[in-house]
């Protein structure tokens, strides 16, 4: 190689060693990672798969750097060999020997042929149509550590995503597969249930994520914000999680569906035997109607309605679903007649409630009325003519029947107000005869 004259000033021998070992360490440490990059199992998966998507596009800009690295290496080893050769010529090396090793070690000594970079077609090489281009040794040295960060990120990205994904697919398409035989058992099926139509769909959208990680996996990879480093970042499992809870919920709905099948028919008695609580509430509610109508005047009382005659054919359906095996039908039906079956419970429990207030009232007017009756013999004046026939009043007209219980009501409150004046009033001593209790004589 000759000599056009040295960068800067010629290098003494020293300087010649310490660039040797310098230079020799790191093509040590490139040629190391270049065969760990040729050997890396991402590489090789990348070079033997049907790629599509961003994937394939940038994995062929990434083998022609590949590509590249090798044609600068090759030409770095041979520039490192020369120079090696000329210190090796003599022990104390000529001031000519030094001058053409300060050209080699630090001027764009290293020569790389255009048709090795054009055909490498690398997106970092500019000219490339040139039939050659020079570089210093640690120009060249940048330029491999560059092509070689890069194309280790999209390796070491690739062999991520697909050490990560294709595994946790096959998992949950395999528990998916133990969930749609399960599903099958209990008659979830597309088309006749919702969950037997998630399971379809989750299907399709598992084979279909599989074949697109499988062909683009970089399509999938999410890079870490601000890092550098070669591979930083994570898979994109998006939709794999998305799928997952998918099938979660199914599962949850199934078990639902096996819980029915284990105790469906403790669930169908319980349902029948509210249902009957409710019949029979509702048919003491029209006895107790006829009851008020015969014993109460002047009262509206409210019309008592019959069972739902909707909720008995639904319960010979879902006695139905069971004889049949249909749980899936069962499911959602049992849980919705069971809702219905307290509701009617209730609404024939206000029903009677709301027919036998008229009876509860007159009850109450009974009570009080013997209540104050109970009070004033204790003070000794049950005897009393004035009370007595206003509690007798009353007495007849809540013990008759039909009972007015305006009226009645009206009377007992007379009694009260008597009773009250009677007690609150001074008691005079007996003098002449009897008083009766205004403080006059009575004859």
């Amino acid at each position: 190689m000759g000599v056009t004259g040295p960068p800067g000033p010629v290098m003494d021998r020293d300087e010649v060693d310490r660039a040797l070992a310098r230079l020799g360490a790191e093509h040590e440490a490139i040629e190391t990672s270049l065969l760990a990059l040729q050997d890396h199992a991402g590489r090789r998966l990348l070079e033997g798969a049907g790629l599509t998507g961003v994937t394939k596009e940038r994995w062929a800009s990434t083998e022609a750097s590949i590509t590249l690295l090798w044609a600068y290496f090759d030409a770095y080893s041979d520039a490192l060999r020369s120079a090696r050769g000329i210190r090796s010529r003599r022990r104390w090396s000529s001031r000519e020997d030094l001058a053409e090793l300060t050209e080699l070690l630090r001027g764009e000594s290293v020569t790389v042929a255009g048709s090795a970079t054009a055909t490498a077609n690398a997106p970092t090489l500019a000219g490339s149509g040139k039939l050659s281009e020079s570089f210093s040794l640690s120009t060249l040295v940048d330029r491999m550590n560059d092509l070689y960060a890069a194309s280790l990120d999209l390796v070491v990205a690739a062999d991520a995503v697909w050490s990560a994904l294709p595994a946790r697919i096959d998992l949950l398409a395999a528990e998916l597969q133990r969930t749609r035989q399960l599903a099958h058992s209990v008659g979830v099926r597309p088309g006749e249930h919702p969950a037997g139509d998630d399971l379809e769909r989750i299907t399709h959208t598992l084979t279909s994520l599989r074949e697109q990680v499988i062909s683009d996996p970089l399509a999938f990879w999410v890079p870490a914000q601000g890092s550098s480093a070669p591979g930083g970042g994570r898979p994109d499992t998006t939709v794999y999680d998305r799928e997952a809870r998918a099938l979660e919920d199914v599962r949850r709905e199934i078990d639902a569906v096996l819980t029915v099948r284990q105790d469906a028919e403790q669930r169908l008695m319980r349902l029948r035997d509210v249902l009957s609580r409710a019949d029979r509430t509702l048919a003491e509610a029209r006895t107790a109607r006829g009851e008020v109508l015969a014993k109460i005047a002047a009262t509206e009382v409210p019309v008592v309605g019959g069972p739902p005659t909707v909720l008995q054919e639904q319960v010979a359906a879902a006695s139905e679903y069971r004889r049949h095996g249909q749980w899936h039908r069962l499911s959602p039906l049992l849980e919705s007649l069971e809702r219905k079956a307290e509701d009617e419970l209730l609404r024939a429990r206000e029903s009677l409630t709301a027919v036998t207030a008229p009876l509860a009232v007159r009850a109450e007017l009974r009570g009080r009325l013997d209540a104050y009756k109970a009070k004033v013999a204790r003070h000794g004046l049950a005897e009393d003519p004035f009370l007595i026939e206003r509690y007798d009043a009353a007495r007849r007209m809540l013990w008759s029947a039909p009972c007015d219980l305006r009226v009645a009501e009206q009377a007992v409150l007379r009694y009260q107000q008597a009773a009250a004046e009677l007690l609150a009033a001074p008691r005079v001593p007996e003098q002449g005869g009897p008083q009766d209790h205004r403080g006059e004589q009575r004859p």
